[in-house]
């Protein structure tokens, strides 16, 4: 039986930051995800999927900041009303894909990236679930991000925004693990393996990710 978030030992914690209106989240998990239906469905029925789920503005105007966390719930949630389970998780996994290629190009900086890859393992972990609290703000929005070292690593995400609309029979947050997956794999080992084990919108107490290599 997949472990519980009961069982996590405790780790680190950030509390997502909110505007006083609503949370934000950063504009990859809207581009990549647009992207990687471009390639899968084409750019007509990509525009008919974004315009139906009230987002058209974000492909005339592709978003360079934060955006409101509900648009992206919005998005995951279209995509589960509008292609096949298999199809919408490999969306989803492409996109966070995506992502994490575009923070290792543009957000890691390389020196930390050239250290990482030079420790143990288990060592870089801790370093880089560190930065990742540090930030956990802009992937997590208005939820609740913590770590619990170990291996496998947990990742744990309560109040996910990804999944706040979705009512599933398994795991939906696909985005963060293949984007934790890409991150993990180049800086602490290749063999980094990423498996959502709980999901709310499966009706878990949170989102739980183990990190395993």
């Amino acid at each position: 039986m997949a472990p519980t978030i009961a069982q996590s030992r405790t780790g680190s914690n950030a509390r997502a930051q909110t505007t006083p209106s609503r949370a934000r989240i950063g504009p990859n998990a809207i581009v990549r995800v647009a992207e990687a239906l471009g390639e899968r469905i084409g750019a007509e029925a990509t525009d008919a999927l974004f315009a139906r789920a009230g987002l058209a503005r974000h492909l005339v105007h592709p978003p360079t900041g934060m955006v409101d966390e509900a648009d992206v719930a919005r998005l995951q949630w279209q995509l589960r009303a509008d292609l096949d389970a298999d199809l919408a998780r490999e969306v989803a996994w492409d996109a966070g894909t995506r992502t994490g290629d575009y923070l290792l190009a543009h957000r890691i900086p390389k020196p930390a990236q050239f250290v990482l890859r030079l420790l143990p393992p288990a060592l870089a972990a801790r370093v880089l679930t560190k930065a990742i609290t540090k930030h956990a703000w802009t992937f997590a929005g208005s939820g609740t991000f913590r770590c619990a070292p170990g291996n496998p690593f947990r990742l744990v995400i309560e109040h996910s925004p990804l999944c706040s609309r979705i009512r599933a029979s398994a795991p939906v947050c696909q985005y963060y693990s293949a984007t934790f997956e890409r991150i993990f794999r180049q800086l602490v080992s290749h063999r980094a393996r990423v498996t959502e084990v709980e999901c709310e919108a499966a009706g878990g107490a949170a989102c739980v990710f183990e990190v395993a290599w």
